[in-house]
């Protein structure tokens, strides 16, 4: 691993223990070179997913794009930390388990939203008024009569 401080390549792990609901493993890194300490997170990947845009572009699966768009949707939401990154950690789980490298949007898009409903009403709004381009206030409130009913 090389240290993101100063590129060399002479990294020491000094500790290592599990994370994420065993899900990962978080390894305490100090560079032989200029004495930076560092975290890195190991996790296991089961297959190299490929998402598949809507206009048809494809590009490959960023968990930290998915990260950033749940925590968007919580902002300001009570929903420990803890209970998103094993959030994430089932829905890439659950990608990754229905033996296709291609996964469009949509299939994500949904995913998510079940997730969030079960977490959170609020971020699920907030995820759905992106996702689905609510235009105006009418959406929202379709939208609630329709899926909050």
């Amino acid at each position: 691993m090389d240290c993101p401080f100063c590129g060399s390549s002479d990294t020491q792990v000094k500790d290592s223990r599990p994370c994420e609901d065993g899900g990962a493993i978080r390894r305490r890194r100090l560079c032989a070179s200029c004495n930076a300490r560092f975290t890195t997170f190991e996790r296991v990947q089961l297959r190299e997913l490929i998402v598949v845009k809507r206009n048809g572009r494809k590009s490959p699966f960023d968990r930290d794009k998915l990260e950033r768009s749940l925590n968007i949707a919580l902002r300001k939401r009570d929903v420990e930390h803890e209970i998103v990154s094993r959030t994430i950690n089932e829905l890439i789980r659950t990608l990754e388990q229905q033996g296709e490298a291609e996964i469009t949007t949509e299939t994500i898009g949904k995913l998510v939203m079940e997730a969030l409903s079960r977490l959170d009403q609020v971020a699920y709004i907030r995820y759905a008024s992106v996702y689905r381009n609510f235009d105006e206030a009418k959406d929202f409130e379709t939208f609630v009569e329709n899926e909050l009913s």
